[in-house]
């Protein structure tokens, strides 16, 4: 039958072109019993001796539909034992460990199956070291569709609206190009059964909603809306994998760990796209092992926002971490991390003297500073704020740094931990937010003073 050709040879060309499986390689099929993974199961068994892979199967109980699952259960044994494929099933508690953990029974069925199956994969692992070992799942064509279409509505960023991927990690779906009519008249063509999940039905789960009523009335608006679904988030797809080599290329140059966080310094994005910059911040979240499931394109803006911003501030972000500038660079990490990385510890600076000359171009970044050395009448001293501190305001007006500090809102816990460079009490340049005016470099300017924060660069001549 042709039908039954076409979908073999597509999930054939699939996993040869994804390079899903190598030979001598072990694949974990997860199968529910429904008609996607019991046609996962029935292809996988007839590609294993021409791809020369082994092959199990894997059943997880949710226990959350009474006898229907254990029916479901019962029948996947039996096909299993039938096509004399190894099956293991695991029960798991789904609607416990969801409200344990604060989760949708949909979430916390996701987590513990996908636990349960990488333990099943690394019990093979270890008794074949050498090995590779895939997880298989049944995801295909119109899941990805409806995931495009449900992050669409969520305002996900180009990772989420690129759909379901071919391959994830050690997850494998040999299925993604077909759809479910396909497979389903696959299956009755060869005579197949299977088992029908009640809850595929149950409109409150937002995905079914999207399958059972918005991608059949998407259909009657264009025939063909699935595919083109599907298409466009191919190209989506493209656009994120080119802004993630983007975003791994700017870390893999510019980023270094300091004390549990990442950092870049700002000067390094000056620049780039916005997007851009939400990719790198969201890497370099993920270096600092930050669960990503909670972080959304608002969270990753105002990490962003705050670039060539003020010493000291910060944006709290999900599950712990946090945001926050450092004198000229960006930081993230968990939260108890800024308090390490802000303690009282002086930077490095480096300083030089030279005439000026008239058409010399006064640097405008965030770590190098020109000073009027001339009107100096002490060396400076790098120390942090003491009491009656001040600086001069355009005019010639006295503000003393307390109150600076305090208009400015700069939180109170680490006013002490900026360090100001001072002639006396006279602050010449609290580090990272301004310089007093009496200083500054004029017409009448003979000598600078160069101040170059650790790790600038003297771009001044």
């Amino acid at each position: 039958m042709p039908g039954q050709m076409d979908l073999k040879k597509q999930v054939l060309d699939t996993m040869k072109t994804y390079q899903m499986i190598e030979e001598g390689g072990h694949i974990v099929a997860a199968v529910s019993g429904g008609a996607d993974s019991a046609c996962l199961l029935y292809v996988l068994n007839e590609l294993k001796e021409e791809l020369g892979f082994s092959l199990e199967a894997f059943h997880v109980n949710h226990g959350l539909r009474g006898a229907e699952a254990d029916h479901d259960e019962a029948f996947t044994e039996e096909l299993c034992r039938r096509l004399k494929i190894p099956v293991t099933t695991e029960h798991v508690k789904v609607r416990e460990y969801g409200k344990a953990h604060g989760m949708s029974e949909e979430e916390a069925g996701r987590k513990l199956r996908y636990e349960a199956l990488r333990r099943q994969a690394a019990k093979w692992k270890e008794e074949n070291p050498e090995g590779r070992v895939q997880i298989a799942t049944a995801h295909h064509q119109d899941d990805s569709s409806e995931t495009i279409l449900y992050n669409l509505f969520r305002g996900s960023g180009l990772k989420g609206l690129g759909g379901i991927r071919p391959i994830s990690g050690d997850i494998i779906r040999p299925l993604i190009r077909n759809s479910r009519s396909d497979i389903e008249k696959w299956m009755r063509e060869r005579g197949y059964t299977w088992c029908e999940d009640s809850t595929n039905r149950d409109s409150c789960y937002a995905r079914n909603r999207i399958r059972n009523e918005i991608l059949p009335l998407a259909e009657s608006v264009h025939d063909g809306a699935a595919e083109g679904i599907i298409r466009a988030g191919g190209f989506i797809a493209q656009a994120d994998e080119y802004l993630e080599g983007e975003a791994e290329r700017i870390i893999d140059d510019f980023c270094f760990f300091q004390k549990g966080a990442v950092g870049i310094r700002a000067d390094e994005l000056e620049g780039k796209a916005a997007i851009v910059k939400a990719y790198v911040i969201r890497r370099m979240l993920r270096l600092v092992s930050c669960p990503m499931k909670d972080v959304g394109a608002v969270h990753l803006e105002a990490a962003a926002a705050l670039l060539g911003g003020r010493v000291g501030k910060k944006v709290d972000l999900p599950h712990g971490y946090a945001a926050w500038n450092g004198y000229d660079t960006l930081f993230v990490g968990r939260r108890e991390c800024q308090e390490e990385k802000e303690e009282k510890k002086l930077p490095d600076i480096r300083f030089a003297v030279f005439p000026y000359e008239k058409g010399m171009e006064i640097p405008k970044n965030q770590y190098t500073k020109w000073f009027d050395y001339d009107k100096m009448k002490n060396a400076p001293l790098l120390r942090f704020r003491r009491t009656g501190d001040y600086f001069l305001l355009p005019g010639g007006g006295k503000k003393s740094v307390k109150s600076y500090m305090i208009d400015e809102k700069i939180p109170a816990d680490i006013r002490d931990r900026i360090p100001v460079l001072a002639e006396e009490n006279h602050v010449i340049w609290i580090i990272g937010y301004r310089i007093s005016e009496y200083y500054k470099v004029t017409a009448q300017t003979k000598h600078i003073l160069e101040a170059v924060l650790d790790g600038g660069e003297n771009d001044g001549r």
